[in-house]
């Protein structure tokens, strides 16, 4: 699963062909989550209020960005990264 992101080690990953809604698989420190593109963790927990502050702040000034891997996602092609929180 590629990464699209890593910052305040928190990595940020989608996966091809992946289910709807649209979302991103976050890791921090060995918590896992899957969160919408709304900041809405659909699975997991990242187990620190931190991280998942920053997680979704990142999503509000990326909205457009990750709409677009996730359309180069369900395409099959190469995903872009974007830049981190900071």
């Amino acid at each position: 699963m590629p990464i699209i992101s890593v910052f305040f080690g928190i990595v940020v990953r989608m996966f091809y062909d992946d289910h709807n809604p649209p979302h991103i698989h976050v890791e921090y420190q060995g918590s896992k989550a899957l969160l919408d593109f709304r900041g809405n963790i659909l699975k997991g927990d990242l187990q620190s209020r931190t991280a998942l502050k920053l997680v979704r702040e990142w999503i509000d000034l990326r909205q457009e960005e990750l709409l677009g891997d996730w359309e180069l996602a369900r395409q099959g092609r190469e995903m872009k990264r974007i830049d981190p929180l900071g």
